[in-house]
């Protein structure tokens, strides 16, 4: 089988699937954490592969940028390729200024002013989470390594470049650490198709103190994010939960 932008077949992709938004990251991890490595895709260049991650079975794709692209790839891996779960991993930019780069996000809520939702679902509901029960494990997950991760808030928006949005007031009034683009419509995807989804984020740079990661930090330098979702995915495996 395939769809018009993934070529996979049957019993290529693993269950649960780590999601970056660039596939050059996709296969960065897949050249540096995972072993019997297969490319499962490489259609529009948005890279896809399926490995062993400490005797895990996983899978990683690249998203794309922003929602409709998102919507498109998780939607279709849930749909059609029978997977159950996506955690993706990515950056954002802070809100707050007690957000040092390379801080660590978990979202529980995902805030957002788009349309995904109503051309979705006919409905305009201005939150969508994450799963309860993979961000309970990677809690789990994240205080056996030690790591600090915030659990909040996200702001999810369509516009990269605007000057409109307010983040003091999106952290006032909607309790948003930082803005990324696609969680919003990862979350919807999943609670539609009866999927579960989660979002680690790394601030890559702090929109009220100026401070910013490079391009290249961008792309290679998120490896506690990395390394602690795929813990996760080897402790979904090992551990059984309770269903959300």
């Amino acid at each position: 089988m395939g769809t018009p932008h993934n070529e996979a077949q049957t019993g290529d992709i693993a269950k649960t699937v780590l999601m970056p938004g660039d596939p050059l990251r996709a296969k960065y991890i897949a050249d540096n954490y995972l072993t019997d490595v297969i490319c499962f895709n490489t259609v529009r260049n948005m890279s896809g592969f399926t490995g062993i991650y400490n005797g895990c079975r996983v899978s990683v794709m690249g998203s794309g940028m922003g929602m409709p692209s998102m919507g498109i790839y998780s939607y279709e891996l849930f749909k059609f390729y029978d997977v159950d779960k996506i955690i993706r991993i990515g950056s954002c930019g802070a809100y707050t200024k007690n957000l040092d780069l390379y801080s660590l996000i978990l979202v529980d809520k995902s805030y957002s002013n788009s349309a995904y939702d109503d051309i979705l679902n006919g409905e305009n509901v201005p939150y969508s989470e994450g799963s309860i029960e993979l961000n309970n494990k990677i809690l789990e997950c994240a205080d056996a390594r030690g790591d600090q991760i915030l659990f909040g808030n996200i702001y999810c928006t369509d516009v990269f470049y605007s000057e409109l949005e307010n983040p003091t007031r999106l952290y006032n009034d909607h309790k948003c650490l930082g803005v990324e683009m696609e969680s919003f419509a990862l979350f919807l995807n999943a609670k539609k198709l009866n999927k579960k989804a989660a979002c680690i984020l790394t601030v890559s740079d702090n929109l009220i103190t100026g401070a910013e990661a490079t391009s290249e930090e961008r792309q290679n330098s998120f490896t506690k994010m990395i390394t602690l979702a795929l813990d996760s995915i080897c402790l979904l495996y090992t551990s059984p939960s309770p269903r959300d």
